[in-house]
């Protein structure tokens, strides 16, 4: 039987009771997605939540924030995003020691999921959308990848490192320190995935000879569109989220999940009617 680590992104929690862009319940959201999460027939391992966790970065929204994962019942990672405030959520989530794992600084970790090892790295930068990646993080992910050459192995950031053409998305992308990421990743071919938020979209790209990919929002999604100057848009796409699926085989394999009543399940053959 297959582990999984769900990713959840992009949750824009806000006040309860408030509106994110004036007509998406960010909670109500999350909430529905945390049921579909309980409702996966295989149970997570752990559950990573890929940055934008909140909208402002206020207390409240993190305490609000913290009741709705709540439910969840496993391990759950946070790293943060452009919409969020660092102390904040360590002060929200002062029981999650992994926080405070690389200093004050910057939220980065490294955690066993049993078979698997989640390297969350942080690409925010105080007060702008855009993401870069410094020195300082970089040899910490280097420092944090070396022992862990024989494990399969999920590398988490909110900013994605490649283009995906749609561009006032990528205009806030990883700004700063993608190449040099490249370099470090190519070093450690036991890196099976690169994951992240920001795009509300499921998005794929080779990059550094890996696999990187962003998770949709769990609320709303940003309008698929690749004129260079197309509009900064959004819909309300139906939501989601990926499971990443690993096994002693050392194989992951990613799905994306929807969240929403949907018809079904049906079985593809009817074994009563093959008997009568």
């Amino acid at each position: 039987m297959p582990k999984l680590l769900v990713q959840l992104s992009d949750t824009h929690i806000r006040l309860p009771g408030q509106l994110a862009y004036r007509c998406v319940d960010t909670s109500a959201c999350l909430e529905q997605a945390v049921a579909a999460v309980l409702a996966l027939p295989q149970a997570p391992s752990a559950v990573v939540v890929t940055g934008d966790l909140t909208d402002s970065g206020q207390p409240a929204e993190y305490s609000q924030l913290r009741a709705l994962l709540m439910p969840l019942g496993c391990p759950i990672y946070l790293l943060p995003g452009n919409h969020d405030d660092r102390g904040e959520l360590r002060r929200a989530f002062a029981d999650h020691d992994y926080l405070r794992q690389s200093g004050d600084a910057f939220v980065q970790y490294a955690v066993d999921l049993g078979g698997l090892r989640l390297v969350a790295i942080d690409t925010t930068v105080t007060g702008a959308p855009h993401g870069e990646l410094a020195s300082a993080h970089l040899a910490w992910l280097e420092t944090a990848l070396a022992p862990g050459r024989t494990t399969p192995t999920i590398a988490a950031m909110h900013h994605p490192p490649f283009a995906t053409f749609i561009g006032h998305m990528d205009d806030v992308g990883l700004q700063r320190g993608g190449r040099e990421l490249a370099a470090v990743i190519e070093r450690h071919p036991q890196v099976e995935r690169i994951i992240c938020g920001h795009l509300h979209r499921s998005i794929q790209a080779r990059f550094a000879g890996t696999m990187a990919m962003t998770a949709p929002s769990t609320a709303h999604a940003v309008a698929f569109d690749l004129a260079p100057d197309a509009a900064s848009d959004f819909m309300m796409e139906p939501p989601g989220f990926l499971v990443h699926a690993w096994s002693q085989t050392r194989q992951v394999a990613s799905h994306l999940v929807f969240v929403g009543k949907f018809e079904g399940p049906y079985p593809f053959h009817d074994e009563r009617a093959l008997t009568d």
